[in-house]
Parts: structure tokens; sequence; C-alpha cells
């Protein structure tokens, strides 16, 4: 095939490789009830001035299933960690002992599962739409190339392949998710 053909198609590709990241990452903010240091992957913490991600300023670990433990590095960080997880609005509430955070998640109501389970759907119907609008973008891409109608149309259903493709992979992540969330 032609290389310009062939760089709209990888262009494609990655773009919507960038969305199917993006899912992962917005997936593993959302809750399941099983206590998870991603959870707390959002959280800014003021140290000496500058917001900084709590992962840089503390070890965040889970001793158990609905536990979150985080241990900050310098202990004079405490009351700022716990203003941090309060601000990131997660509906946790943060205790400190004198030496670290703890956590405790609390289980989650079927009412709560279900709105949780309606926030994943949402996100993986917004990755569809971006993953259409690569589609769209290639296509028009294909269009302008200087090349034949029959490769034209190869290429187009080489795009339309790797859409279904991408959009089977967003509703696979939601599947698994939404397993995930309902599970008591």
């Amino acid at each position: 095939m032609n290389e310009e053909v062939d760089f709209v198609i990888d262009s494609a590709k990655e773009n919507m490789d960038n969305a199917i990241k993006h899912l992962g990452k917005a997936l593993l903010n959302i809750r399941a009830g099983k206590a998870n240091p991603a959870m707390l992957g959002g959280v800014m913490v003021d140290y000496y001035g500058s917001q900084t991600p709590l992962s840089r300023v503390a070890n965040v670990n889970t001793p158990d299933a609905r536990t979150i433990s985080v241990q900050p590095w310098e202990k004079n960080l405490i009351p700022e960690i716990e203003k941090g997880i309060m601000v990131a609005n997660l509906g946790l509430n943060p205790m400190n002992n004198g030496e670290s955070v703890i956590i405790n998640v609390p289980v989650l109501t079927e009412e709560r599962r279900q709105q949780l389970a309606k926030q994943a759907k949402a996100e993986g119907e917004e990755t569809k739409i971006g993953i259409r609008n690569d589609r769209k973008v290639a296509m028009n891409d294909l269009k302008k190339l200087d090349i034949s109608e029959d490769m034209l149309k190869n290429a187009e259903d080489d795009v339309q392949q790797l859409t279904d493709k991408y959009i089977a992979k967003v509703d696979e992540m939601f599947a698994v998710k939404e397993k995930e969330i309902m599970t008591v």
C-alpha cells in the first residue's frame, strides 16, 4: 500500500490507542468496592506551597480489602494529606493515627453500585465517540489523498476494521469494570 495511506491508518490507530489508555485511567478512578491505591491517584497535597500528587509525598498501600493506608515520608504532612483527600471529594473519610493516615473504604450500597456502573458506561460511551471521531478524521484524510478508488476502498475498510476492534475493546473493558462494580 501507499506510504501516505499507511501513515493515516497508523495515526488513527495511535489516536484510538490513546483513547483506550484514557478509558483505562478513567475506569481505575471509579471505585469498585475494594480498596485500591489508584483510588487516591487524583489526590493533590500542598507540599511546601506547591500542589503535588499524593504518590510523590507518601507511600499508599492496601493492607486489606477495606482499608487504604497512607504513610507520609514526612510526619508533618499528615494534616495536608487529610485535607487533600477531603478536597478530592472521593467520599472517603481519612483518619490520622499520628504515624499515618488510614482510610476505611465503606461498603457500596446497591444504589451506589448502579450509579458507578452508569458512570463507567458513560466513560465507555465517551471513548467510543472519540474513536468514531478518529475514524471520521482518518476517512476524510484518506479521501484527500491522490489514490485509486480501489486503494481508497481498501484503506477505508482497514480503518473501519480498526474502529470495530477498538469499539469491541471498549465494550470488553466496560463489561469487566461493570462486573467488578456489581460484585458484592
